[in-house]
């Protein structure tokens, strides 16, 4: 039988959203592969495995994505680390890749299956569907992500403050993810939009290090973590008796 490569989605960081998919998975036969920024380094997606009470087998191996723009040093870790997919692949053994979120939305796990494909085009992948973190932390927020015809975007922030005032016009809920590096950038064009009140910061939703801060200016000067997100509602409309924005517990 062919084997197969899976981008097992885990959800943002609460292992009860674990999919029944990857759960069958994570007890099947195969080996377990995750990422890592460094050798030895934590990861963050098998962390969420290990909050399940589950196991890593002895076949388990990380696989090192630095952090970094450098694209060369990029370019050869991304190959060694689908050569070492390969290896298993050929020699028969199905390879289940832990993704924190979920494995279509900006992950590491598409990368991975591209290079792996260039190394071998009969390679099987398989993505399983998960939760992302921003359908999480608008759960954990108590903030909708749209209601009724509401039109929302997602976007890096590493797009700019230019692009992000632009779509603040256009959509009703616009979502920031990897907010850490213009952070305060962004909380100075809300303070100037009057959009404070409008906006909700999600740290590692669901996880127990979980944070969420809807006194967003008092995140000015902070440092955050890397997995991170704003959300901001742009509209003052009121629908039924409820104000859009983001909702106290």
């Amino acid at each position: 039988m062919t084997a197969t490569l899976y981008g097992a989605s885990l959800g943002p960081g609460d292992p009860g959203l674990i999919t029944r998919k990857t759960w069958d998975l994570l007890h099947a036969d195969a080996d377990w592969t995750y990422p890592v920024r460094k050798k030895q380094g934590e990861s963050y997606a098998l962390n969420i495995v290990l909050a399940a009470g589950l196991t890593p087998p002895e076949n388990s191996t990380p696989l090192i994505f630095p952090m970094t723009h450098d694209r060369e040093i990029l370019a050869r870790y991304w190959l060694q680390a689908a050569q070492e997919v390969v290896r298993k692949l050929q020699a028969g053994r199905d390879v289940v890749f832990l993704v924190e979120g979920d494995a279509s939305t900006y992950s590491t796990f598409q990368h991975l299956a591209k290079t792996v494909i260039a190394l071998d085009s009969t390679a099987q992948i398989e993505t399983v569907a998960g939760v992302s973190s921003f359908n999480a932390a608008a759960a954990r927020a108590k903030m909708p992500l749209a209601d009724t015809d509401d039109t929302v975007a997602i976007i890096p922030a590493g797009y700019g403050i230019e692009m992000i005032e632009n779509m603040l016009h256009d959509f009703d809920t616009l979502v920031l993810l990897k907010v850490k590096p213009l952070l305060d950038d962004i909380l100075t064009l809300l303070e100037r939009k009057n959009l404070l009140t409008k906006a909700c910061f999600i740290e590692k939703a669901g996880s127990s290090e979980e944070r969420i801060v809807h006194d967003v200016l008092s995140l000015k000067g902070q440092k955050v973590n890397y997995l991170s997100l704003l959300m901001i509602h742009n509209s003052h409309r009121i629908r039924g008796e409820m104000i859009r924005g983001c909702r106290k517990k």
